[in-house]
């Protein structure tokens, strides 16, 4: 497979992970807000967990909710935006179109228009985010079921899980350090709700109901980060890529293709051995920014070792 197919297909799927992200992001933020006395309500907490807030203050001065979600879902200048991502998505998804199927394609493509058509024209928030998260898992049922579960597809699923897994570990930062406005409101209902929205924003609260009755901050971080069945757990998400960089690995013949799949297994290895008790006592924002330079590594790694312009994978 040549470098330009694999990297396009990697951050064709990460990209469209980053947009269902968002999506999910601002739906939560929604139903937060309904829940919220108005002095509560909060916008500017969405770009601090993405990391948009100094980008965002280069080309605003207020943090209400028209320019947030402006900035957030169609503002081309912000390179997360859910069109700026689309946008690239689709850009990777058309320069590989001999390589992906014709559904995965339309499915794409008629998201990116549906974005297009509805800048500064949204009626419903609800619906409007609703449909791109949709269309955004649609599209990652497509690729699951159209297309070839080859060296192409693997490479697809590892940038659509380290993207995944560098959300949750990013939403879970946040909201332990920076969103809650005094310590002596941890365990008040003002707490449980937002630890509520944090689930339902990986879709996680109704699998965490199942294991754990009660909302408690040690059993949420436990859950989202090392629950071995949850498939948005950040264990989950690397277990399955570091199985995608072994197949990788195996398939191809670069000299240097390990490096990628040791990085990750390592990683895997850590957080293997970790439970609530000891992530907590290390320190939950310490343990998470380990995690996150371990998935940077991992993905300069890979595009070291496999997207640079020669051939590098061969079948």
């Amino acid at each position: 497979m040549l470098s330009r197919v694999a990297s396009n297909i990697f951050w064709m799927q990460r990209y469209r992970e980053r947009a269902e992200n968002m999506a999910r992001l601002i739906e939560v933020n929604f139903n937060l807000n309904i829940d919220m006395p108005e002095s509560e309500k909060q916008w500017e907490p969405l770009l601090r967990a993405v990391g948009a807030e100094e980008e965002f203050q280069k080309h605003h001065q207020n943090f209400n909710r028209d320019t947030v979600l402006d900035f957030l879902t169609f503002d081309l200048r912000n390179p997360s935006s859910i069109f700026s991502c689309l946008t690239m998505a689709r850009e990777n998804a058309r320069s590989i179109r001999e390589i992906i199927t014709s559904d995965m394609w339309h499915e794409i493509n008629t998201l990116y228009l549906f974005l297009q058509q509805s800048q500064n024209q949204i009626l419903n928030h609800h619906n409007f985010y609703s449909r791109v998260k949709r269309q955004c898992q649609l599209f990652t049922g497509i690729s699951d079921t159209t297309l070839s579960h080859g060296i192409g597809w693997h490479f697809g699923r590892v940038g659509y899980l380290l993207e995944r897994a560098d959300m949750g570990s990013r939403l879970l930062d946040v909201k332990y350090f920076t969103l809650l406005p005094s310590p002596d409101l941890i365990g008040s209902p003002f707490d449980n709700i937002q630890w509520n929205a944090l689930l339902a924003s990986m879709s996680a609260l109704e699998m965490y109901r199942q294991k754990w009755q009660q909302i408690r901050h040690i059993n949420v971080a436990e859950f989202l980060i090392l629950d071995r069945e949850f498939p948005r757990s950040i264990f989950s998400c690397i277990s399955r890529a570091t199985h995608s960089l072994l197949t990788i690995k195996e398939t191809g013949n670069n000299p240097d293709a390990a490096k990628p799949y040791e990085i990750s297994k390592a990683l895997l290895a850590k957080i293997e051995s970790a439970n609530g008790e000891s992530i907590i006592n290390y320190g939950l924002h310490e343990y998470l920014d380990e995690i996150q330079k371990g998935l940077i590594e991992i993905g300069e790694s890979i595009s070291a070792v496999y997207f640079s312009t020669k051939d590098l994978v061969k079948k």
